[in-house]
């Protein structure tokens, strides 16, 4: 049985992929997963893995955690702002992947100045990320040094 999350990652899923101008072959070839499986997922009849949605938001260069969320993986309500505005930037095709990658850096620096932690993404490969989700630009003013503490 469908959810209305899982139409709903299928909608998104479907505008990402024509934004990114793959048809639904390409996109299944390059995430690894079959024509029918993909298009199925578009159309809502089906609830991928957390491991399908992350290879799928890699062919599409898209934030994983956005996926994760729209398919009710992830209860990040509170957080949908922060990835949302991270996928938003992470899509944009105007933008180099280093300038994706400074602007992310400073909404981050900004979200933590104002007490909000960052919404960790799974590991990926060779992104521009490091395996906690965060970009593997160093923060500004150096080093973390004494200003961290152990949880």
């Amino acid at each position: 049985m469908a959810s209305l999350n899982v139409g709903n990652l299928g909608d998104y899923l479907r505008e990402q992929r024509r934004n990114a101008k793959l048809s639904l072959r390409q996109l299944a070839d390059a995430a690894g997963v079959s024509n029918p499986y993909l298009s199925q997922i578009e159309r809502g009849l089906r609830k991928p893995s957390a491991e399908v949605l992350q290879q799928v938001a890699k062919a599409l260069r898209i934030s994983a955690e956005t996926l994760y969320v729209r398919a009710g993986i992830l209860d990040a309500e509170r957080d949908r702002d922060e990835v949302e505005t991270r996928a938003v930037i992470l899509a944009d095709p105007t933008l180099t992947e280093a300038q994706k990658q400074a602007l992310l850096q400073i909404y981050e620096s900004f979200r933590k100045e104002n007490g909000f932690e960052t919404v960790r993404e799974s590991p990926a490969d060779d992104d521009g990320r490091d395996g906690d989700g965060r970009t593997d630009i160093p923060e500004p003013g150096g080093d973390a040094g004494p200003q961290q503490t152990a949880s």
